[in-house]
């Protein structure tokens, strides 16, 4: 199963931590996305002649070649920007059972076990991330 899926990370910024999180609590509902990190940065850019200083919110969405799509115009419709920035990288090297837990989270297949308890035995104030 996951052998055959490829992993993908969609980059987004957001003007803050609050509509980062609706758009990422609504993307991990819908199984568009196994999980997003989100983190405060400062971005300068150009932004209609004007060079800009901005306190922003990264959003680091985890999901798979095939969810990517769907997950992209979810980004775009919920998305405050004119002009949102969405980038999709390739995911190279991922741990299998990361891969694993990814496509089964970003489908309708549900979390497989094997993954869920291994990560609780290990550390059980980890998360998966």
């Amino acid at each position: 199963m996951a052998q055959k899926q490829r992993g993908v990370i969609i980059v987004s910024t957001f003007p803050n931590e609050q509509s980062a999180a609706q758009v990422a609590f609504g993307a991990v509902d819908a199984k568009l996305c196994a999980c997003v990190n989100l983190a405060k940065i400062r971005s300068i850019y150009s932004w209609k002649g004007r060079l800009e200083d901005q306190k922003e919110c990264l959003a680091l969405f985890k999901t798979t070649k095939k969810s990517a799509e769907k997950l992209k115009i979810e980004i775009a419709r919920m998305h405050p920007y004119q002009v949102p920035e969405i980038i999709e990288l390739g995911m190279g090297d991922v741990s299998r059972s990361y891969l694993e837990w990814m496509v089964a989270e970003s489908s309708a297949q549900g979390v497989p076990k094997k993954r869920h308890n291994a990560a609780k035995r290990r550390n059980p104030q980890a998360n998966v991330g």
